[in-house]
């Protein structure tokens, strides 16, 4: 009887759970079509001025002109590869330096506050002298991204390596393993979920670090197509790109998490 009732009760728990994720999707869901209604409603009966905001309808008619002669699809293609490399190297680089950090503790000393540092220094401000020493092109782009990122993932995943339960560690040394083994059987192991909270961050960054280099330094790309539609007043360009920047950092974001699950399974 009571194993019965331990399984309705979980029965019950499980359905109430489902219900209120399926609850939270429909509302989410009927938010955004309302908001994309009003905004409709208000750019048609000249509550807004639709030059300034434009509307659902003309970004949508923008968006199929371009998907019919393929120039959006060029300018997806730019931004989304830029991203995702400038997103693997913070990644490679930040854990690389990491490594270097906890196993060499005078450099880290040495080196923590300038990473401080350069981690709060605005990296808008280091773009325009990127563009004269590296040039005009999609490599000083890829250096932006990488830049507003990488700092960030070098003391989080250092401070995670630090915070590893130093009792396990203090036993590889005492069977007789040394550094690499600590860092292998450990240290790596055990920071993981922390790295996996590093990428979910470094995905949007290294995604506003991209359009940041477009601004300035492209001839394709969304960032690129953003600024292009702002300096002629095609503003259905501009509101198309930013709303096409929405979805892609959703769905990076999104893989990330699928990532996650799967891991912590």
């Amino acid at each position: 009887m009571e194993n019965k009732k331990i399984n309705t009760a979980q029965q019950l728990y499980v359905r109430k759970q489902k219900t209120q994720k399926c609850l939270v999707i429909l509302f989410r869901v009927l938010s955004l079509v309302l908001f994309v209604c009003l905004w409709e409603w208000a750019s048609r009966n000249e509550v807004i001025d639709s030059f300034i905001f434009s509307s659902p309808s003309e970004i949508a008619d923008c968006f199929l002109r371009m998907a019919k002669d393929h120039s959006i699809f060029q300018h997806v293609g730019v931004t989304l590869g830029e991203t995702l490399l400038s997103f693997g190297l913070s990644i490679v680089i930040g854990l690389l330096a990491a490594v270097l950090l906890w196993s060499a503790k005078g450099i880290a000393r040495v080196l923590e506050p300038y990473l401080v540092v350069l981690n709060s220094l605005p990296k808008s401000a280091l773009a325009p002298l990127l563009i004269v020493w590296l040039g005009a092109n999609t490599r000083t782009i890829i250096v932006v991204g990488v830049s507003l990122a990488v700092f960030g993932t070098i003391l989080n995943l250092y401070t995670g390596f630090l915070e590893v339960d130093k009792e396990q560690v203090k036993l590889i040394y005492t069977l007789g393993g040394g550094k690499r083994h600590a860092l292998s059987k450990v240290i790596i192991p055990s920071t993981v979920p922390l790295l996996v909270s590093v990428m979910k961050v470094n995905i949007g960054l290294s995604l506003v670090g991209v359009v940041i280099g477009e601004f300035l330094a492209a001839d394709a790309g969304l960032g690129y197509l953003i600024i292009y539609g702002s300096q002629v007043f095609q503003l259905n360009l501009v509101m198309t790109g930013i709303i096409i920047l929405c979805v892609i950092a959703l769905v990076l974001y999104q893989g990330i998490a699928f990532l996650e699950k799967r891991i912590n399974r």
